[in-house]
């Protein structure tokens, strides 16, 4: 109890609450008669959806006592990374990162700006290679650090079952949303959000959204069929599973840039590209999709230039 009091003070930073409470913005020129409406997670202080999840760990390894006195250490293709960096910053305590050798320059740069410890890992093994060696060192160094495991920790999805599904009913003001559509990477968000909206909105069809194949160019999602399965992933929480091809996600935030003025991610691409193809499908009128974080992250990836 004494720990959880001295460490009081770093729980009511003002870091924390500000988090969350993101704009969503309807995306009219290319949804059309579509109400489409995408969730501007990039709005967060640390540039991405991770804040929430971050934010979540991190306050409770702060009241569990195990930060600031230990140093912060998980697996990331960048964004969590990102996420634990500002907040170690802020609060006091430093962080190892294992990221993939193939994450963006620009978010490589981003990490080393905050001070982090960035241990590279094979760029073929990618998310899973980090996790692996994540695991190793944790189990090797108990005592110098705190596992964050963003993988696998349950303060992942709650982040979002309480905050991130209960903004977008309220910021629908009533009108009825029939789908949810959410990439799977830890996939905290999608069960997080799901998990509420299965309560709150039990019309609404959840779906799911992974790359088409192993081997793929969509930073931060998972081909789960050929990956580490997160511990926090509840499948029976999808009510329809969407692969997306990197070209298609691609050439999907290229129109989000240049028809709606919104700079993304190529994940948010993809999970636009899946809404736009199932509601077509279904003949769903209200759809929102999760933007997580600014293409500025990604500019040096070919693919903006050459379009």
């Amino acid at each position: 109890m004494s720990a959880v009091r001295k460490l009081s003070p770093l729980l009511s930073h003002p870091l924390f609450a500000r988090v969350g409470r993101t704009p969503l913005v309807p995306l009219p020129r290319i949804g059309g008669q579509l109400r489409l409406f995408a969730k501007l997670e990039s709005a967060n202080p640390g540039g991405s959806v991770k804040d929430r999840a971050a934010r979540g760990i991190v306050a409770a390894a702060i009241a569990a006592g195990e930060l600031p006195t230990k140093r912060l250490l998980d697996s990331s293709s960048g964004n969590t990374a990102i996420s634990y960096a500002m907040f170690g910053a802020a609060l006091g305590f430093g962080v190892t990162i294992c990221l993939p050798g193939s994450a963006s320059v620009e978010r490589k740069r981003i990490l080393r700006a905050y001070g982090v410890d960035v241990l590279e890992t094979d760029p073929l093994e990618g998310s899973d290679g980090a996790l692996r060696e994540a695991r190793r060192i944790a189990a090797e160094q108990p005592s110098r650090f705190f596992y964050a495991d963003q993988y696998g920790n349950p303060a992942n999805p709650v982040a979002h079952e309480t905050t991130t599904g209960p903004e977008i009913l309220a910021q629908l003001a009533g009108l009825p949303l029939d789908l949810f559509v959410a990439g799977l990477g830890t996939s905290g968000t999608f069960v997080g959000t799901s998990r509420f909206l299965k309560r709150a909105s039990p019309r609404t069809r959840r779906v799911a959204v992974q790359p088409d194949a192993a081997f793929h160019g969509l930073e931060g999602l998972k081909h789960m069929a050929s990956a580490i399965v997160p511990r926090i992933f509840e499948p029976a929480l999808i009510d329809e599973d969407a692969v997306v091809a990197t070209e298609e996600a691609q050439e999907t935030a290229i129109r989000l840039a240049r028809e709606e003025g919104v700079l993304a991610g190529v994940s948010s691409g993809a999970a636009l590209a899946a809404a736009l193809r199932v509601a077509a499908r279904t003949g769903a009128e209200t759809v929102v999709t999760i933007v997580c974080d600014s293409g500025e992250r990604y500019l040096s990836e070919r693919f903006w230039g050459g379009a």
